[in-house]
């Protein structure tokens, strides 16, 4: 493997993240604010506990979920939808770096910058509520597969993306939808029984099920599933991305 390769290509996208490192870190700490204050205070007012856990506190993990998803997404896509868009990508396709080396590249400077917002995410809801990790572990192995999977995932969206229309509308269309159905703001518990049948088939939902289980030790679902469906969602974003460098598919239009 070409190490130096990889390392150039990580070092050009993470020198871009720090050049706006002030509005990529800012925006986030102040919406989660608003988060706390809205969720925390105004409807955790009339919600003292979900499952034994305070309400201002149930909501962290689906916050920080909803930004390492979102943002990886977005960095990935964008870090290869702008070598696409400028032409530059050329210059990647004819030196001698292979798929992985360049997937490696891009997709390991995406999910290092949304882990970073996440950890963030996570210091920042420090201020509005006191909260204990049960098992920091598992917290720290949900927080990379994350990065990854949904780093994949972007690098896939931005390939496919023909236009700056075409690259945000899967993020806003579904993934923020997904998230937000998937249990970041509430337990599955309260709703009715139709409602809860349905949530089961949102992807989400494992993820931050799982990643709840990780703060408080109990969620709607095994861990082990939440596991498993991370795991294989990664999968098949890497074969994905290994059939779109087999073929060719849209690298170079």
């Amino acid at each position: 493997m070409n190490i130096r390769a990889t390392l150039t290509i990580y070092k050009f996208e993470m020198s871009r993240f720090r050049r706006t490192i002030f509005q990529s870190l800012v925006a986030p700490i102040i919406t989660t604010s608003l988060y706390f204050v809205v969720f925390g205070a105004a409807i955790g007012s009339k919600i003292e506990s979900i499952n034994g856990v305070s309400y201002g506190s149930f909501i962290v993990p689906g916050l920080i979920m909803l930004y390492l998803m979102t943002e990886s997404i977005n960095n990935a896509a964008f870090g290869i939808y702008f070598p696409k868009f400028t032409g530059s990508i050329f210059e990647v396709l004819s030196a001698p770096v292979s798929a992985l080396e360049a997937t490696v590249g891009y997709v390991g400077a995406a999910a290092t910058k949304s882990t970073i917002i996440g950890l963030m995410i996570f210091f920042t809801s420090n201020f509005f509520v006191t909260h204990d990790i049960k098992y920091p572990i598992i917290m720290a192995i949900f927080i990379v597969l994350t990065s990854i999977s949904f780093s994949l995932f972007g690098f896939i969206i931005g390939i496919w993306a023909q236009n700056w229309e075409r690259l945000s509308i899967i993020p806003t269309l579904l993934v923020t939808p997904l998230v937000f159905l998937g249990g970041s703001f509430y337990s599955i518990d309260m709703l009715p029984q139709f409602w809860q049948q349905v949530s089961l088939f949102n992807p989400v939902f494992y993820l931050i099920s799982g990643f709840r289980w990780s703060f408080f030790g109990n969620s709607e679902i095994p861990i082990e599933i939440s596991l498993l469906a991370i795991t294989v969602f990664m999968t098949l974003c890497l074969l994905i991305i290994g059939l779109i460098f087999k073929t060719g598919y849209r690298l170079r239009t």
